[in-house]
C-alpha cells in the first residue's frame, strides 16, 4: 500500500471492536460521503440488516434472496453449509447483497466493527453503484419489483401445493431446476413486467398458452387436404413455435402438450428467476472488482483523514488481502483466476494508468494514458462493460506480469499439455485473448436449443446441442437432465451434438 500522510483527527468513527447501531450509523453516513462527494457512484437508497449465522446460512440455501418459494434443494444445501460451518471447515460470507431497490445488504452480526465498515463499503455502495449503473442489470432485471414478484412466486407456489399436494409440485420445480441454466434469453431482451402487471396478466396468458397448445396439438390429425397442404400447415405451425428455441423452460411452458396452467405458470416463475441472475454470471470480475475498488479507496480515504485507527486498518486490510488471495498453478487450493483479484488488480491498474502512465501504457492504452481522470473512466467501464469485453479492453501487459499468466492447449489426442503463451511481448495479446474468451458465457456454456417436434408423428422432441473445442456434454449429466425435459414434455425427447462451425 502507498504511504498515507494523515491529517489531524476530527474524531474516531469507532474506537472498539464491538459494534452498535450508533457506530454502525456513523461509520455509514462517513462511507456514503465520500462515496457521493469523492468517488460520485451512484447507488439505490440502502437497507442494512444485521442478521445471525444461522440467517446467513439460510440465505446461502436460497441462492441469497430474502424472500423464496419451498424446495427441498433448499433445506439439503442448508444442511451440508451448516455441517461444515460448524465443523469449522468452511466459514461464512460476511456479507450477502440484493440487487433490488432498495439495494439490501445482509450484514453477519459475528463480524466486528471494522469489518462491518469493510462490507458496507463493500456491498451497500460498491455492488449497489455496479447493479445500478451496468447496462446488463439496467437491461435485464428489475430492481424495484424484484422483491413483489419472489412474494407473488412464494405464494403462489405455496398454494399449488395446497391444491395439488407438494408431490406434483416438488415434481415440477425439480425438473425445472435442473434447467434452470438453459431457460434464459441470451439474445433477446425479454420485456419487464411490474407484479400488478404480472398478476393482472396472468389468467389471460394462461388462457392463451392453453389455447395455443390446443392449437397445436389438437387439430393436427383433422387437418384436411393433400400432403402440401398439409406440410405447409405444419411448417406454418412450427415457425409460430419459434424454432429454434434457446429457451428450453420457455419453450415448455408454452408448448407442452401434458402441462396443465398452474405448472406452466411454475416454469414461469422459475425462468423469470434464473433470468435474474443471468447478468451476474457475466460479470464476475466486474462486479467483485468495482466493489473491492470501492471498499478499499472508500476506507483508505477515512484512515488518511484520521477517522479509522491504525489497529482498524490493519484488521480491514488483513480481511482485504484474504480475499484477494490468488494461489498459484500448482497451490492445492488454485481452482482457477480468483475474479477478486483479477478485477481489483485491473482497476487500481486503470488508476495507475490515468494518473503515471509507463511508455508500455501509452502504446496500449492511448485514450486514458496519462489523462489523470480515473473516475470517468472506472465509472464508463463499470456501467458499458461485461467480463469478457472489460478483459480485452483494460487487460494491461503489466496485470499479466504481475499475475505470472500463461496459457495452455490441451488437445483431446496428445498426451501433453502444450503452452502457447506467456507474459511477454510476443504473447500478451494472445493470453488476453484467451482469458476473455475463457469469460464469455457463450463459450463456457453449453450451446443447447431445440429445433424440431414432430407435430404429427409420435411427438419427438428434437433438440441440438453444438459442441465448444469439440468437448462433448457429461454423460451422466446429459442424461439425467434429458430425463426432466422428457418429464415435462411428456414424449420421447431426442439430442444431438454437433461440431461447431466457424
Amino acid at each position: 500500500m502507498a504511504k498515507v500522510t494523515r491529517k489531524p483527527k476530527p474524531g474516531l468513527l469507532f474506537e472498539q471492536v464491538d459494534w452498535d447501531f450508533d457506530r454502525l450509523r456513523r461509520t455509514y453516513d462517513a462511507i456514503e460521503e465520500v462515496a457521493r462527494k469523492d468517488l460520485e457512484i451512484d447507488v439505490y437508497p440502502n437497507q442494512i440488516e444485521i442478521i445471525s449465522s444461522e440467517q446467513m446460512l439460510d440465505a446461502y440455501s436460497s441462492i441469497g434472496m430474502p424472500l423464496m418459494y419451498r424446495h427441498w434443494s433448499f433445506g439439503k444445501h442448508f444442511l451440508s453449509h451448516e455441517r461444515l460451518y460448524r465443523k469449522g471447515a468452511r466459514g461464512l460470507a460476511y456479507e450477502i447483497v440484493i440487487n433490488s431497490d432498495p439495494c439490501i445488504s445482509y450484514c453477519l452480526e459475528e463480524n466486528t466493527m471494522p469489518l462491518q465498515a469493510l462490507v458496507m463499503a463493500h456491498a451497500a455502495f460498491g455492488h449497489n453503484h455496479f447493479f445500478k449503473s451496468n447496462h446488463l442489470f439496467q437491461q435485464w432485471t428489475d430492481a424495484e419489483g424484484i422483491l413483489d414478484y419472489l412474494e407473488y412466486a412464494r405464494r403462489y407456489i405455496a398454494g399449488c401445493e395446497e391444491l395439488h399436494g407438494p408431490g406434483r409440485v416438488e415434481a415440477v420445480l425439480d425438473a425445472a431446476h435442473a434447467l434452470m441454466p438453459y431457460g434464459v434469453f441470451r439474445h433477446r431482451r425479454p420485456r419487464r413486467l411490474s407484479l400488478q402487471e404480472a398478476e393482472e396478466q396472468r389468467r389471460e396468458r394462461i388462457a392463451a398458452a392453453e389455447q395455443n397448445v390446443y392449437y397445436l396439438w389438437n387439430t393436427i390429425p383433422d387437418i384436411p387436404g393433400s400432403k402440401e397442404e398439409i406440410d405447409a400447415a405444419l411448417q406454418e405451425r412450427k415457425r409460430e413455435m419459434q424454432l429454434p428455441e434457446e429457451n428450453l423452460l420457455y419453450f415448455l411452458e408454452h408448448y407442452s402438450p401434458i402441462l396443465e396452467s398452474w405448472q406452466r405458470e411454475i416454469l414461469r416463475i422459475v425462468r423469470n428467476v434464473s433470468q435474474y441472475f443471468y447478468p451476474q454470471k457475466q460479470t464476475k470480475v466486474m462486479n467483485e472488482g468495482c466493489a473491492c475498488f470501492v471498499h478499499y479507496y472508500i476506507l483508505n480515504k477515512l484512515y488518511a483523514e484520521g477517522r479509522v485507527s491504525d489497529g482498524a486498518m490493519l484488521e480491514i486490510l488483513h480481511n482485504h488481502t484474504n480475499v484477494l488471495t490468488q494461489p498459484d498453478f500448482d497451490d492445492p487450493r488454485f481452482s482457477g483466476i480468483n475474479p477478486y483479484a483479477l478485477g481489483f488488480a485491473m482497476m487500481q491498474d486503470i488508476r495507475r494508468i490515468c494518473e503515471e502512465p509507463s511508455e508500455e501504457d501509452r502504446e496500449w492504452f492511448p485514450d486514458i494514458a496519462g489523462k489523470g481522470d480515473w473516475r470517468s473512466v472506472l465509472k464508463y467501464a463499470w456501467a458499458n462493460y461485461r467480463d469478457e469485453s472489460f478483459l480485452q479492453q483494460f487487460l494491461s501487459p503489466a496485470v499479466m506480469r504481475r499475475f505470472r499468466m500463461f496459457a495452455l492447449t490441451d488437445e483431446t489426442g496428445d498426451s501433453h499439455l502444450t503452452v502457447t503463451g506467456i507474459h511477454d511481448t510476443s504473447g500478451y495479446r494472445h493470453l488476453r485473448d484467451v482469458l476473455a474468451r475463457n469469460h464469455d458465457i457463450s463459450n463456457t456454456d453449453p450451446d443447447i436449443q431445440i429445433v424440431d417436434a414432430d407435430l404429427l408423428g409420435d411427438r419427438c422432441l428434437h433438440m441440438r446441442v453444438i459442441k465448444r473445442d469439440r468437448v462433448p456434454l457429461d454423460a451422466a449429466s446429459r442424461d439425467a437432465t434429458l430425463k426432466y425435459v422428457e418429464r415435462l414434455w411428456g414424449y420421447k425427447v431426442k439430442l444431438e451434438e454437433v461440431e461447431a462451425t466457424l
